[in-house]
């Protein structure tokens, strides 16, 4: 099995069929041949409802409460952390580190898992964790 992270981006394409990315996120977590572990965060579960109307929705919250994903919960404290790395990341020209990707940055450094589904290449092919390593984007 085949653990990776999955952004807010990806969960909107999954559950609304008109998203330009739904056929790929489609085809690489539910058709394909080797199970995926799916982990995001909160922030990621938020964003991604806020994005969808009400019955896609209701739908990606039930796939969630299902046990589809593991939704990790992090502690008050680690906003210090994801601050940092917030505005480590917003100090280059044009771009950011949203709530959602610092919680995915903090996840990865938690459960070692780097493979992530996001649409978001920009942003995380530029993201480092503090070893070096990089996102590696699927």
């Amino acid at each position: 099995m085949t653990a990776c992270l999955l952004d807010a981006g990806p969960l909107v394409a999954l559950f609304n069929p008109r998203d330009r990315f739904h056929d790929h996120f489609q085809h690489l977590i539910v058709q394909s041949a080797e199970p995926v572990q799916l982990h995001t965060t909160w922030p990621c579960v938020t964003e991604a409802s806020h994005l969808l109307g009400p019955r896609h929705r209701v739908a990606l919250l039930q796939w969630i409460g299902a046990g589809a994903v593991q939704v990790y919960p992090f502690e008050s404290g680690d906003l210090l952390d994801m601050c940092d790395w917030i505005l480590q990341y917003t100090q280059q020209p044009r771009t950011e580190m949203d709530l959602a990707d610092a919680s995915l940055y903090w996840l990865a450094r938690e459960t070692g898992v780097t493979r992530i589904f996001t649409v978001d290449m920009r942003d995380f092919s530029r993201y480092r964790l503090p070893d070096g390593r990089a996102f590696d984007i699927l």
